[in-house]
């Protein structure tokens, strides 16, 4: 779903399924379907941000992109190779290109062991650097994340939210990756701290040329720091477009209604908008419903949405979107 070759990660057609067992011989008698035949390409240095509500599948598309959990089924090509069917030893070498921050900073820092131990472990595991180069190359780390060197000796426990996001993220940067999944790593934390950490990430991504995967709930913030945005809902993706398109002229119903939720801080203005109210809750991944996934909440919604599945279609130069009626938006 590129306007041109030059993708880094190219998504194609991929499913998650968890499947549901019951009994005790531990029969299947269902799965959840967590991702639902996701197809989308990210470019070498872009940020593609990824948005939708909690459960659409989103944290779990960029868990699958590294390998870290499994696919079902599908294509995740990582700079012309198919990681999918790579196993052991192959595949520990391509996880050196290919990071993650994740979204709590305090559970995915390891207790037990001190910052400089965190950060260092990954150049010893992949043994790319003697004990004493990890060291100096942890220093430098926390410089460029900007926390002071000494912090090497001290443990998790003693920092703050935002301190703690940044060690993830210099531990990320050990081994030098050109691509990195940023799962929600700003929601955790305050306000006043989010725009520190999107600036950094920002600053790194210019001065590695790095390529992102940003998932968020933020769409104030998605639109702040991505290139392009793609909007998922119950493990599709019904939308994907430019940064400016999707904020401007979005051609989905429930882009829409996302945007239309996004918080303005005149009065007058926000009195004048038309809101888009969403009815009842997302559905449950492990019986969606057919056809069009959204037709359940949507405003529009017809015979031909509970029947048929939507085509995920170009509209514009650049711009999909999987609706029967996204011309009406035009």
């Amino acid at each position: 779903m590129s306007t041109n070759n030059d993708a880094l990660v190219h998504v194609g057609d991929l499913f998650v399924h968890f499947p549901i067992y019951r009994g005790l011989i531990r029969k299947q008698v269902g799965a959840v379907r967590a991702v639902d035949g996701v197809s989308f390409d990210i470019k070498r240095g872009e940020t593609l941000g990824l948005v939708g509500e909690s459960g659409s599948g989103k944290s779990t598309t960029g868990r699958a992109i590294l390998q870290l959990r499994r696919p079902t089924s599908g294509k995740v090509d990582f700079n012309g190779i198919d990681l999918v069917h790579l196993k052991g030893e192959e595949l520990r070498k391509m996880r050196r290109k290919m990071q993650m921050i994740f979204q709590d900073p305090y559970a995915s820092l390891n207790p037990r062991m001190t910052v400089g131990e965190i950060v260092g472990e990954p150049l010893l595991v992949h043994n790319v650097a003697s004990e004493a180069e990890a060291n100096e190359r942890v220093k430098q780390l926390l410089e460029r994340v900007k926390l002071n060197p000494s912090f090497a000796s001290r443990y998790p426990h003693e920092f703050s939210g935002g301190q703690r996001q940044r060690i993830g993220i210099a531990r990320a940067l050990a081994l030098q990756p050109s691509f990195i999944v940023c799962d929600e790593p700003i929601s955790a934390l305050d306000v006043s701290i989010q725009a520190q950490v999107v600036n950094l990430l920002e600053e790194l991504q210019e001065e590695f040329n790095l390529t992102y995967l940003f998932i968020a709930h933020d769409l104030s913030m998605v639109r702040h720091i991505s290139d392009r945005v793609a909007v998922m809902y119950l493990g599709v993706i019904m939308e994907l477009a430019s940064r400016d398109e999707i904020y401007l002229k979005p051609l989905h119903p429930y882009t829409r209604a996302l945007l239309s939720a996004i918080p303005i801080p005149d009065p007058i203005a926000d009195s004048k908008r038309q809101r888009v109210i969403l009815e009842g809750d997302i559905p449950s991944p492990v019986n969606p419903p057919s056809g069009c996934r959204f037709r359940t909440r949507c405003p529009i919604a017809e015979q031909i949405c509970a029947e048929v599945r939507p085509e995920f279609r170009e509209l514009r130069p650049g711009h999909f979107t999987a609706c029967h009626f996204s011309e009406r938006f035009l």
